[in-house]
């Protein structure tokens, strides 16, 4: 089991990782053209922060489980994406967008599983 969380913590850090610095860094225009738009119509230091807040999170998910250092910050950073999934779950639903909301879920259901398997180990 604890094999398998590995697996999840990594996947879900480096798909955090990649969205975060895009959300860094990427122009308005470039989200339109990379057809991100779920972050369009959101003021840009609102996306700033979400990318910020993900690169950050995506370091919590793996680094203080493999220092055991205050470890309790992992199943922290699976439950505040968890969240994050949830709320652009419903941003992508109200853009009529499924194949995103799909995989927002798919990010929630590992994020959950990353929580309860971190929390209760």
């Amino acid at each position: 089991m604890n094999i398998v969380l590995w697996i999840a913590q990594i996947l879900l850090a480096l798909v955090f990782f990649v969205s975060g610095i895009a959300k860094s860094t990427f122009s308005k225009q470039k989200f339109i053209n990379t057809k991100q738009t779920g972050v369009v119509d959101l003021p840009m230091p609102l996306v700033r922060f979400i990318g910020i807040s993900e690169i950050l999170g995506s370091v919590g998910l793996v680094l203080p489980w493999l220092l055991g250092i205050l470890p309790v910050l992992t199943p922290l950073s699976a439950i505040c994406f968890s969240i994050m999934m949830i709320l652009a779950a419903k941003k992508h639903a109200g853009l009529h967008e499924p194949a995103n909301v799909r995989n927002n879920f798919i990010l929630l259901i590992v994020c959950l599983f990353v929580a309860v398997g971190r929390l209760f180990a």
